[in-house]
């Protein structure tokens, strides 16, 4: 997958970009997940991005700001577990000295255009952990409303989820 925003550039993640999702996946960033990532739960998350996007076609992709060519952020498509059902979800992490520039926003909504003209889903979520304010927002800037509650295990911590979900208008009825 490869998207182009005005001021970002999205494409697949690889091995190399390690060192950099390494250095934005410390606890100031990570607090949604309660805790920063070891170098192993790093390892293992970039592992798991390139398997989904080897099964499905997509998975989270870096983030580089066109302007310098830095990585500074992941955002993408991933498929997620939410009441029972397998549900498509746009997830995005930046890095913290990117945060509140609208660079989530520019990148999620590219994601949720190709979501709905590429692949033609009928709608995506975000599962946004409920005290996450400013990923509540992303999603609503995306259109989403919130559609339910539901808890989510996290590190043997339950944590209220809100999913949030926006539908495709030129989707077929179901």
């Amino acid at each position: 997958m490869r998207l182009e925003t005005e001021r970002l550039m999205l494409r697949d993640l690889r091995p190399e970009d390690y060192p950099a999702l390494r250095g934005m996946m410390d606890a100031e960033t990570m607090w949604a997940y309660g805790h920063e990532f070891t170098d192993a739960e790093v390892a293992a998350w970039l592992a798991r991005q390139i398997e989904r996007r080897r099964i499905w076609g997509f998975s989270l992709c870096a983030v580089l700001l066109k302007s310098t060519g830095e990585l500074i952020g992941q955002c993408g498509l991933t498929v997620q577990d939410c009441l029972d059902m397998r549900v498509p979800e746009i997830g995005y992490v930046f890095s913290r000295r990117h945060w509140g520039r609208g660079y989530a926003a520019e990148a999620a909504a590219a994601v949720r255009d190709y979501a709905f003209v590429s692949l033609g889903l009928g709608e995506v979520y975000a599962l946004v952990r409920d005290i996450n304010y400013p990923s509540r927002r992303v999603a609503e800037r995306l259109g989403m409303r919130p559609a339910a509650i539901f808890m989510k295990r996290c590190r043997g911590i339950n944590m209220p989820r809100i999913a949030y979900c926006v539908k495709n208008i030129d989707s077929p009825a179901d």
